[in-house]
């Protein structure tokens, strides 16, 4: 469930209101976006993966809102982790090029 909207990192850019599939967000004129709606997320992903300064923070619990703050996700690097994980953003390796996609094949074909 989506968790926290860094408003140090934030850039108002709007990508997580445009990419969320269920509403999630509003718009702030002149302000970052809000979590409006937050027992409406999918636990899909779309918005942190879509983030592009890594300022949204989706906990991968669909059911309960766990309660976290910015300097806790911080300090435990998972600001954006899930973007990392898969490879998107400016200098990340995607997934589909790391080693053990590769050992996942070779195992799979036999």
């Amino acid at each position: 469930m989506i968790e926290l909207i860094s408003e140090s990192r934030c850039v108002e850019c709007n990508q997580c209101v445009s990419v969320c599939p269920t509403n999630v967000f509003d718009r702030v004129e002149g302000g970052i976006p809000v979590i409006a709606r937050q027992s409406d997320c999918q636990t899909c992903f779309m918005c942190e993966l879509y983030c592009p300064v890594d300022a949204l923070y989706v906990a991968p619990d669909a059911d309960d809102v766990i309660g976290v703050s910015e300097a806790q996700l911080e300090s435990e690097g998972k600001l954006g982790g899930y973007r990392e994980k898969i490879g998107w953003g400016k200098g990340r390796k995607p997934v589909a090029s790391h080693e053990y996609m590769y050992q996942l094949s070779v195992r799979a074909s036999f």
